[in-house]
């Protein structure tokens, strides 16, 4: 076994430092491993003991005495090729942001990783990582509406400040229609809610015809006062409106909150206005129903009531629309309406066609 055994001849510095090291308890343990290593080689000790000893192999013995004999302590130091030299250099993001924000030449209509990947040359992880660090979501899609109102400035703090500040001792009321609500009556049996198993619909239904929902909300109750109807005229609305006229009696100023449909300005209505002068509509800008907070309670029945709801008849569905109605007066209370991020606003510029 001698010739599996290497003397190395140490300094007395370099025993000093190696035997401080090899019983260190706060350094890498690499280095308290390195250290035993070369103490054991200075003492003679064979390789097959040293391999006991350190569970380590030959070939990693005889690295290390090398490179000891050859740099002495600094040859214990770690050595590593380091990473690879990034392909995605700045100049290399930047082209591929400009690119996400452009279209596949494949004809669709958004890219993926994989498609990204493909026509930079950069791996999936790479385009990913890049995608991640700079917020980009090829795969999302948000929709806007933006109104070309040229006076949306002074009727959006008009009906702002109606829901702020209203008048003293008068009513103010957000009224909408909700059309073409389909009594849809399912073919197939309604599968009840299981655990792990989502409550199930069948694909097939018959339709039983649609009716329209006008509605009320008071904005300083949040009660709802609706009406149902085989159609939307002008006529249809007058006559809500109407009922809610006579639930407030005079000399209570009402102001209502509605949007731009054409039955909303018909010279009927006009007529109506001038009969009911305490009556005092304000409209939305253009392309702005947001601003009227009925559309939040449309927004509540349709998810409550209409989207999961089996309807057996027109009567049916009128039926339920208002008992829901009833039931949601029991508990109603004011929205808490904001618009709190003036920065999200979009302005767009259309370009000459």
């Amino acid at each position: 076994m001698r010739g599996c055994q290497a003397v190395i001849e140490l300094s007395g510095e370099e025993r000093e430092e190696l035997t401080r090291w090899s019983a260190s308890r706060t350094l890498p343990a690499g280095d308290v491993f390195k250290a035993r290593l070369i103490l054991s080689l200075a003492d003679g000790v064979s390789y097959s003991r040293i391999e006991a000893d350190l569970n380590t192999s030959r070939p990693t013995i005889a690295r290390w005495k090398a490179r000891f004999e050859r740099d002495r302590m600094r040859g214990l130091e770690a050595r590593h090729k380091g990473s690879q030299p990034r392909k995605a250099t700045p100049a290399v993001q930047a082209r591929l942001l400009r690119k996400t924000q452009g279209k596949p030449t494949d004809g669709s209509t958004q890219w993926t990783c994989s498609k990204m990947a493909d026509a930079t040359g950069l791996s999936r992880s790479t385009v990913q990582r890049i995608w991640a660090k700079t917020k980009l979501k090829p795969h999302r899609l948000d929709r806007y509406m933006s109104s070309n109102d040229p006076q949306f400035e002074e009727k959006a703090a008009d009906i702002i400040g109606l829901y702020l500040n209203p008048p003293q001792h008068a009513a103010v009321f957000c009224v909408d229609e909700k059309t073409a609500i389909q009594a849809l009556d399912r073919l197939d049996p309604v599968l009840p809610l299981s655990p792990g198993r989502a409550e199930r619909h069948g694909f097939e239904y018959y339709r039983h015809g649609t009716l329209s929902l006008y509605a009320a909300l008071d904005v300083q109750t949040g009660k709802v006062q609706g009406k149902t109807a085989k159609r939307h005229t002008s006529a249809d609305f007058i006559a809500f409106v109407s009922d809610v006229v006579e639930r407030n009696p005079a000399p209570r100023e009402i102001h209502i909150v509605l949007d731009n449909l054409s039955a909303h300005k018909t010279q009927a209505v006009k007529d109506f206005l001038a009969a009911n002068p305490r009556v005092r509509f304000h409209f939305t800008p253009t392309y702005s129903s947001w601003l009227n907070q009925v559309e939040i309670w449309f927004a509540r029945i349709q998810r409550d009531v209409i989207s999961r709801g089996v309807f057996t008849s027109v009567a049916d569905l009128s039926r339920k629309l208002m008992k829901y109605i009833r039931v949601y007066a029991k508990s109603a209370k004011p929205f808490r309406w904001s618009y709190s991020n003036p920065a999200r606003r979009i302005a767009v510029t259309k370009s000459p066609r």
